[in-house]
Formats: structure tokens, sequence, C-alpha cells
């Protein structure tokens, strides 16, 4: 048995130590909205008119640090964009937020950028490219790669597509 193949991780939902530092990441440098707040405990984002692509509380995690490294647990959230310049421009808005990459690659299927939200928690954005693109083997098989990608190129895109 497998899952359809129109199957799709429909969100995230996160505990954090500040839910207000965590709104103010997900939703002004990612570009998220809150489409619902529960007081102080609790806060749904999405992107569009969808009812919520990331869930965030503190129910059991207020204040509290991250997770220590080496233990099981979340690896990181990847978050698709639609194209090259919607991924260039969260990328400068991270990085203009001061937000340091941890990371980023050509992975032949896709481009992505890395990084850590503020509870520590790992964050890809990416963008994938067309399929007829993909790079496979002499079989057809996929064979996903780890190259450099140019971050200033993939920030310039988006920066010179604003300007048009």
């Amino acid at each position: 048995m497998s899952a359809p193949a129109a199957t799709r991780i429909g969100h995230i939902h996160l505990r954090v130590a500040d839910l207000d530092r965590a709104i103010a990441f997900y939703g002004d440098v990612l570009g998220f909205h809150v489409t619902q707040r529960f007081g102080t405990g609790a806060a749904f984002l999405a992107a569009g008119d969808y009812h919520h692509h990331i869930g965030l509380n503190t129910w059991e995690s207020l204040g509290a640090p991250p997770p220590p490294a080496g233990h099981t647990g979340l690896y990181h959230t990847a978050i698709l964009y639609p194209d090259r310049a919607s991924l260039g421009a969260a990328t400068a808005r991270v990085l203009a937020a001061g937000i340091p990459l941890d990371g980023a690659a050509d992975h032949g299927v896709s481009e992505a950028v890395y990084l850590r939200d503020p509870d520590n928690n790992g964050v890809e954005l990416y963008t994938d490219k067309p399929q007829a693109d993909w790079p496979r083997d002499a079989n057809g098989a996929l064979r996903m790669v780890n190259d450099r990608l140019d971050v200033q190129a993939l920030v310039d895109l988006a920066q010179k597509l604003s300007q048009n």
C-alpha cells in the first residue's frame, strides 16, 4: 500500500518558547500571516487563504530552552516557494533581519537555503526545479546532488524582478 501521489504534508505545529518572537519570525521575516490566535498560548499562520500552514504554541514550552543537540526530533521544516524569485525574496528578508544561513545548496531537483528559527528549529526554504530538469542516472533513477548554490544571485534575481 502507498499513499496517493496527491498526498501532501498539510501543516507543521511547533512548540515554541516565546509566541510573539515566533510570530515575528514566521510572519514578519518569512511572510506568513496570522489566521487565528488563541490568547498568549497559540497562533496559526498561513500563506494565501489556507486555514494554516504553521501552528505555534507555548502550552508545554513557554520560556523553555531548545532541545539539546544529538536528540531525536524535528530536523527541519521545509517551506516550498513557488519560484526562484519568491525564494530569493524570502532569503533577502532573512539576511536583512540578520539571521545567519546554516547553508545553501543546489540539489539538482531543488534549490534550498537553510537556517534556524528563534527556537533553534531547522528551517529549509526551497523551490523545486521543473521535473523534466531533475538529474537522473543511466537507468532513469533520480540522482540528487548537493552542489553549491549562489545565494547572492538568488537575492539579486528577486531584487531585479521587484524593481520591474
